[in-house]
């Protein structure tokens, strides 16, 4: 699959994580107010970026995964968006992170609806998750957003999570 463009919205091009991401990956959680409801640390180095990118292993087993979105005006990493799938939980659950200076510009409504579209109509999925912190309105209203429903509480790294969810 490698660098190409797997999906389109209005504004952005999601295409898969590669190791070329890592930079942007890493500069992308170094900002507190990004991981601050996630429950993930940092990236210590770019290496531990390209670690995880090179490790990452969700394209190839279950055909789904984070993508990388680009700004179609500038080319430029945004963030991620995508499903991943829990062969734990045996459920696929719809996730996104973006740089703080794209965030309330609905760039996450626009690349998650068109994640949950994907995963409906290409992959026929019955169901799609979307978890967050309780404390974390921000991608609580972008859950809502694209039509998920409240489920149910769940502990989220010792904090009050939700769940959401929306069956096809």
């Amino acid at each position: 699959m490698g660098n190409q463009n797997i999906l389109e919205t209005k504004r952005t091009y999601l295409r898969n994580l590669t190791i070329d991401d890592a930079e942007n990956f890493y500069n992308l959680n170094l900002n507190p107010e990004v991981l601050k409801f996630t429950g993930d640390e940092p990236f210590k180095k770019i290496a531990d970026a390209e670690n995880f990118l090179s490790n990452y292993d969700q394209y190839e087993k279950y055909g789904v995964g984070r993508l990388a979105v680009i700004e179609k005006t500038t080319d430029k990493f945004i963030g991620w968006c995508g499903l991943k799938y829990s062969s734990q939980d045996d459920e696929y659950d719809i996730g996104f992170r973006f740089f703080q200076d794209y965030w309330n510009k609905g760039f996450a409504t626009e690349t998650a609806k068109r994640c949950l579209e994907f995963g409906f109509d290409n992959l026929n999925l019955k169901t799609i998750i979307g978890r967050a912190m309780k404390e974390n309105i921000a991608s609580i209203k972008v859950l809502e957003k694209i039509g998920m429903r409240f489920k149910k509480t769940f502990d989220f790294d010792g904090q009050e999570g939700v769940i959401y969810k929306l069956t096809k």
